[in-house]
């Protein structure tokens, strides 16, 4: 069995008062606590063993039996003798023994944690199992959950309904116009249900917008790219352009060259939270030869270049 150093591990001297080691477990718990590093494990066990601490440090009688422990272990090692051998079984809890929780119980930690046992070999032998502090049980808020939705683009756009199974629980859930890659939607009350009383906690849905085979997105903003035969960049012309509600003209002016943008605003994106407000569509010119491109097509194309490179001009 390990010897627990608890002073150390809550970073405390061992002449702390109470009042300091309270403060210093209440910022440990708030920065390690489950809710706060969902699916960490290494903080997971940190919490269990700043909480581990914190019950025997808080408690005046088994802090009283820690003390003298440590004091003997640690004279024991300085001795040279190894910590195996130490008699363990003189500060062995009596049957009935247990520390008084009152913070995380031992019950607290099962929530959060399953069957695994919330204490350490050396808390179990040494003080026994954890007991509930006094008083009616504690009403709890239930966890926060978190819960991965994808997304078309155009979903994204005008909203999407999903029917969720989770746990048995089939839910209802209105993902709003404008989510985006990361975006999280709060459903309240749709989390772990509460315990003794308590509320339930709250259900997010982090939305992932697929790839969109016409439209790349940046933030409430979408860009495209158009092709635009060379007859159309020349004279100038109309191109139809799709959007996410519906296809427009766009008006190509005479002499446009390949990458020449155009901004269509108030086609992008709804804003998250302002449906009514939209980003802008930006579309860049990509000049085509028609295809397919006829012999008389070719001919005239053949007359333009060598008029051109007689005048001078580049081709």
């Amino acid at each position: 069995m390990d010897f627990k150093d608890y002073y150390q591990i809550l970073g405390v001297a061992p002449g702390a008062d109470k009042n300091a080691i309270k403060k210093v477990y209440r910022k440990l718990a708030r920065q390690l606590h489950p809710d706060v590093n969902p699916g960490n494990k290494a903080a997971e066990e940190k919490f269990k063993t700043v909480n581990e601490a914190y019950q025997v440090l808080s408690d005046p009688e088994e802090r009283k039996k820690y003390d003298e422990l440590r004091a003997q272990y640690l004279r024991w090692q300085e001795a040279g003798r190894p910590g195996r051998d130490f008699q363990w079984q003189d500060w062995a809890a009596r049957p009935g023994e247990g520390v008084r929780v009152e913070n995380a119980t031992a019950e607290d930690l099962r929530d959060m944690f399953g069957s695994d046992s919330p204490y350490s070999d050396f808390f179990t032998s040494i003080f026994g199992q954890a007991r509930a502090g006094g008083g009616q049980p504690r009403a709890r808020r239930g966890r926060d959950l978190e819960h991965t939705v994808d997304l078309t683009l155009d979903e994204a756009f005008r909203g999407a309904t999903r029917l969720l199974d989770l746990g048995g629980r089939r839910i209802e859930a209105r993902i709003p116009p404008g989510v985006d890659t990361g975006s999280r939607v709060r459903l309240a009350g749709q989390g772990e249900p509460g315990h003794n009383g308590g509320p339930a906690g709250d259900l997010y849905l982090i939305t992932h917008v697929l790839p969109h085979p016409a439209f790349e997105r940046q933030g409430d903003d979408l860009f495209a790219e158009m092709p635009v035969d060379v007859f159309t960049a020349a004279l100038g012309g109309e191109i139809r352009v799709p959007t996410l509600d519906g296809a427009v003209m766009l008006a190509i002016p005479p002499r446009t060259q390949t990458g020449r943008s155009f901004r269509l605003r108030g086609k992008g994106m709804s804003q998250l939270g302002n449906p009514d407000q939209r980003g802008d569509l930006l579309v860049w010119a990509k000049l085509m030869l028609p295809e397919p491109l006829t012999d008389r097509e070719l001919a005239a194309f053949r007359e333009l270049a060598v008029a051109r490179q007689q005048a001078g001009q580049p081709g």
